[in-house]
């Protein structure tokens, strides 16, 4: 910062007091690599140069490709209302209104915001909110181990990756630990949860599960058996939390529906554009049995002194911010700009519109699924899937960098997105939504078919072998 209000004799009486020689000392725990260093900035520049350097900065952005990626973030039709909502100056901010006499406005938008994802999942309790699906994720996991006192959890390989690394992140160090749930190797289901192998991760009795969780629709883009892995979880004394992508809830059976005890996600398909790196939202619901485990802001509705409806912040024990030893969670934000966001999509386009966001999506992505079978990419897992699924491309990689040449993002390459796993080397996982439009479909499989047809160059590897799946629920 430019600016401090401490004199240099100010921090050299606060050093002594702690006994610390010089501030240095303070960052002594953080490896050296990972300390802040100098930005390297170059010097400053007028104004109208800058925008011009800006400008041409700008411009090597690729904003031309036909684009088939998914992964976990997803392009939708945004209603103009959402920005215009979202514009406006009284709502710019992504900070908690602590005062409730002064920002009925703010906390009404979150009320709203709550009330929508409640009736999404079905389920009771909702905050407001998170930084992402990755971080809620592993908040919900934390929830468990609180609620059940116990200090294991079992994750599915079918959770996004990075999602499963933020978990690790979170746990690192910690008492609590996690185990990854296999995926069915082959077979009608494969590619999705082992149904057989969680069942005996469950059976050891020294070492009891807080909390299951599993993916709707999993990382494969492919439809879980939600309904068993919850029964098996709640058999064992653990916990189920569904982590959901939220349109699909508008054609796919909701967490509560399949008596899920948590449900997180990432929020970014509900009016929010696709960005790099953000920012995004964090989703996280659960039932009222566990509404004194979730971190983060809760708005009740209530009357003020006249009567009249008003809006406050609830149940936040001061733990939160005082004591913070016994908080819920010391990874705190509001993400109301984005959460207003959410909420604007959802009231804008109403139930109906978001089944027919699911639904179109879905007819959209079985066209593109025929157009790359015919043109030699067949998929790699037999079970259902939504608006995502994955084909096999031998050379993937390499096909996935030529075709960018030619105009087409052509999803991303499973052996990226999962590099552990051997089986998925040849893989491309893509996506369609309502978006897609018949025309980048026909130009992905024409130019897809291009390259298979003329081989791989020198140096591309073999393909692999390759399977992965299951079935979902319909409403």
């Amino acid at each position: 910062m430019p600016y401090g209000p401490h004199t240099a004799e100010d921090r050299a009486r606060m050093l002594a007091a702690i006994g610390v020689a010089g501030v240095d000392e303070l960052f002594a725990d953080i490896p050296p690599e990972l300390r802040a260093s100098p930005l390297g900035l170059p010097a400053p520049q007028p104004e109208l140069e800058l925008a011009a350097h800006l400008r041409e900065l700008a411009g090597r952005n690729r904003t031309d490709l036909a684009s088939f990626l998914g992964a976990g973030v997803y392009r939708h039709f945004i209603p103009a209302t959402v920005d215009e909502v979202l514009s406006r100056g009284e709502f710019y901010t992504a900070y908690t209104p602590y005062q409730p006499e002064v920002s009925q406005g703010t906390l009404q938008t979150i009320y709203e915001y709550q009330s929508l994802i409640a009736a999404l999942t079905e389920l009771d309790v909702v905050s407001a909110s998170h930084y992402d699906g990755a971080a809620a994720t592993a908040e919900a996991a934390l929830m468990t181990c609180r609620a059940t006192r116990r200090e294991r959890v079992l994750v599915s390989r079918g959770v996004h990756r990075h999602y499963r690394e933020t978990l690790a992140t979170y746990l690192g160090g910690g008492e609590i630990t996690f185990e990854e749930i296999p995926l069915v190797p082959g077979g009608p289901a494969a590619g999705t949860t082992d149904l057989a192998a969680l069942e005996r991760l469950l059976t050891d009795a020294d070492r009891p599960v807080a909390g299951v969780l599993a993916a709707q629709p999993n990382v494969l883009g492919l439809l879980e058996e939600m309904e068993p892995i919850g029964r098996l979880a709640h058999a064992a004394g653990a916990l189920f939390v569904a982590v959901v992508e939220p349109v699909s809830l508008g054609v796919l059976a909701p967490p509560g529906a399949y008596d899920a005890d948590i449900s997180a996600g990432e929020g970014q398909p509900l009016g929010i554009a696709p960005q790099y790196g953000g920012p995004y939202l964090g989703l996280l619901a659960c039932t009222d049995a566990l509404v004194r485990q979730i971190p983060g802001r809760l708005v009740g509705m209530t009357t003020d002194l006249d009567g009249r409806r008003a809006f406050v912040m609830t149940l936040r024990a001061r733990e939160q911010d005082i004591r913070r030893e016994r908080a819920a969670s010391n990874i705190c934000t509001n993400q109301a700009l984005c959460a207003l966001a959410a909420g604007v999509y959802l009231a804008t386009i109403g139930p109906h519109g978001l089944r027919d966001v699911a639904a179109l999506g879905a007819a959209r992505a079985a066209e593109l699924e025929r157009a790359l079978a015919d043109a030699g990419a067949p998929r790699l897992h037999p079970g259902p899937y939504l608006n995502e699924f994955a084909v096999h491309v031998p050379g993937a990689v390499a096909v996935h960098r030529r075709l960018l040449a030619r105009g087409v993002l052509a999803g991303i390459p499973l052996a990226e997105l999962e590099p552990g796993d051997g089986s998925l080397a040849d893989g491309l996982l893509v996506c369609a939504t309502e978006v897609t439009t018949a025309d980048e479909i026909a130009g992905f499989a024409r130019a897809l078919g291009e390259e298979l047809a003329a081989g791989p160059p020198a140096g591309d590897r073999p393909a692999a072998a390759i399977a992965v799946p299951a079935a979902g629920r319909l409403r």
